[in-house]
């Protein structure tokens, strides 16, 4: 596909890298001539230097034959003229990134307004993720498929973890009866897609889905469920902070939020009456102590830099907060610091890029399956994806263990007329299921793409062969 991204910032270069492995053609328009020489150094990409709202810098880079723009800079109005002007010229599909909320007060009428097909707002997504783990704060990571009904969820194995030391087929009489499936483990940052001869080990990433209920009742049984959070620690007042707190607040936790700046201060407090503001510096350890840092039930990072994020994140740590979640947009950092025991670590670019890329990739497979869920597990070692099964899958009402799967695939969870299973050999994908993929290796656009048929053309093959070895007809 050809693929305008305008803006080559922190999410507009994780994209182009994103996409530009998956053998897209990429665009990049920008007036930052570093930033673009980055990306040409870096990536198999073309760079148009220019302002991306003008006519001329969109003719330039293609904007009459593209597939898809993506209007990705720091301004939401820039953002808004690009797919605009993209639109009149004959781009099919525009995604803007748009922050300010009193642009979507009227999301549909705005959006056809200025030719937006999907529009984004990074920083209330990553609220609404964060808030997703202060539910459930045994979580390391909480991912959603199915209009909630399904929940992936991962977490480190500790020493003392029954399930540990012995094959995951051993492992039915313990959890029978529960709605779950041990999808994925990271192990050393290796992401492994698991059988029923996968021992886990203590320190593993494991990555755990199925209903709701039962990833719940799986928290107790290993002893990690996790009392209810009531009180909430945020350091830094940017935009997702005032989206967290918006929705801490309807779920009746109470918020401190520390803010440098005093102007920011007072903005907060008159948008978020029921919250408590501190002007301060958050990453202050008197102050950090002065507000009771240490009776927090969740502590929460969102400053502009990742490395104040997460040494004050260690910090909370130390204090022995019960949740800590910290915002860092840099991948090099998230190794070190899970090593030390910070597994929530939330990346509001990596989020976006996922968002996008699910929408790409739909648009790439328009006649198959429809994907309407695309998470990244384990750093990108793996992808967890949901499809919709219609007319053009193959193999419907076939047992899945008469099935021949690519090398890295599984299939996960299927939902079958409202019901959520977690499948076995015997069990078949109808048409109108709903199914989760975990994969690790594979571009899949389709759930046919799940499919070795090659194994069965060698057999078919094979078979003609003893046929005419025996002088039959065939």
């Amino acid at each position: 596909m050809n693929i305008i991204i305008v803006g080559d910032g922190k999410v507009g270069y994780t994209l182009a890298e994103l996409l530009s492995q998956e053998d897209h053609n990429i665009t990049i328009v920008d007036n930052d001539s570093e930033a673009l020489r980055k990306a040409d150094d870096a990536l198999d990409v073309m760079c148009v230097k220019g302002n991306g709202a003008s006519i001329s810098a969109l003719r330039e880079a293609g904007a009459e034959h593209a597939d898809v723009l993506i209007a990705a800079t720091s301004l939401d109005e820039v953002n808004m003229v690009c797919c605009l002007n993209a639109k009149h010229l004959g781009t099919s599909f525009t995604v803007a990134r748009v922050r300010n909320v009193e642009y979507t007060v009227d999301v549909n009428a705005f959006k056809r307004d200025m030719g937006i097909d999907l529009l984004i707002n990074p920083e209330r997504a990553t609220a609404v993720e964060i808030a997703r783990l202060l539910r459930f704060p045994s979580a390391a990571n909480i991912e959603t498929f199915y209009r909630g009904r399904v929940e992936l969820m991962s977490f480190r194995a500790r020493e003392g973890d029954f399930f540990l030391g012995q094959p995951l087929s051993n492992l039915s009489a313990r959890v029978k009866g529960l709605p779950i499936l041990f999808c994925a483990a990271d192990r050393n940052g290796q992401v492994i897609i698991p059988d029923g001869s996968f021992v886990p080990q203590a320190e593993d990433r494991i990555y755990l889905i199925g209903a709701p209920v039962g990833v719940h009742e799986f928290f107790k049984l290993i002893g990690r469920y996790a009392s209810h959070i009531r009180n909430v620690f945020v350091v830094g007042g940017g935009r997702i902070s005032y989206y967290l707190a918006s929705i801490l607040e309807r779920m009746n936790m109470r918020v401190k939020i520390v803010e440098l700046k005093e102007t920011r201060c007072r903005q907060l407090s008159e948008d978020l009456p029921h919250s408590l503001i501190i002007l301060g510096d958050g990453t202050d350890q008197e102050l950090l102590e002065s507000e009771n840092l240490g009776e927090s039930d969740a502590f929460v990072a969102l400053t502009d830099r990742d490395e104040d994020n997460l040494i004050i994140s260690l910090y909370a740590m130390q204090r022995e907060v019960p949740k800590v979640v910290a915002k860092c947009n840099r991948q090099n950092y998230t190794g070190i610091v899970r090593h030390l025991g910070l597994e929530s670590i939330i990346s509001p670019k990596l989020f976006t890029a996922n968002q996008i890329l699910q929408i790409v990739r739909g648009r790439q497979n328009s006649k198959g399956s429809v994907m309407n869920t695309l998470y990244k597990i384990g750093d990108g070692g793996a992808e967890a994806m949901e499809f919709v099964v219609n007319q053009t899958t193959r193999h419907l009402g076939t047992p899945l263990k008469d099935l021949h799967l690519k090398k890295g695939i599984l299939v996960a969870v299927i939902i079958h007329q409202g019901r959520t299973i977690i499948p076995e050999g015997s069990s078949t994908i109808e048409l109108g299921d709903t199914v989760i993929i975990i994969s690790s290796g594979h571009g899949i656009l389709d759930i046919n793409d799940i499919f070795d048929d090659s194994v069965l053309d060698r057999r078919m093959d094979g078979f003609e062969d003893d046929m005419l070895d025996r002088g039959l007809d065939l």
